[in-house]
């Protein structure tokens, strides 16, 4: 792939990853799967790695979901929500695990 081609096609999956964000957050209705949102991700985190100098400002990698659904209120918890992100390898639950125990 080229700068060109993958300049657009960063611009591509920044409009469908903010898309697809907007759905799940905003309008709690998701149109793909988790795994199929998870892929759009690492195809642009693949794309920025290769090609560091195309990352856009509205990056995905820059942005954290979308606003919440209206109807959802804010819930305090009384210990902090440790996120497990994104876990494909065993590895990856053995570091979440080793957070949750130093925390």
């Amino acid at each position: 792939m080229n700068e060109r081609e993958a300049a657009a096609e960063l611009e591509r999956l920044a409009k469908l990853i903010a898309y697809h964000n907007e759905r799940y957050h905003t309008e709690d209705a998701p149109e793909i799967s988790d795994a199929d949102y998870d892929a759009l991700v690492r195809q642009n985190n693949a794309l920025e790695a290769e090609f560091p100098h195309l990352i856009r400002v509205d990056s995905p990698s820059r942005v954290v979901g979308a606003s919440p659904a209206g109807h959802l209120s804010k819930v305090a918890h009384a210990r902090a929500m440790l996120s497990l992100d994104n876990a494909f390898e065993d590895q990856d639950i053995a570091d979440f695990v080793a957070r949750i125990r130093r925390f």
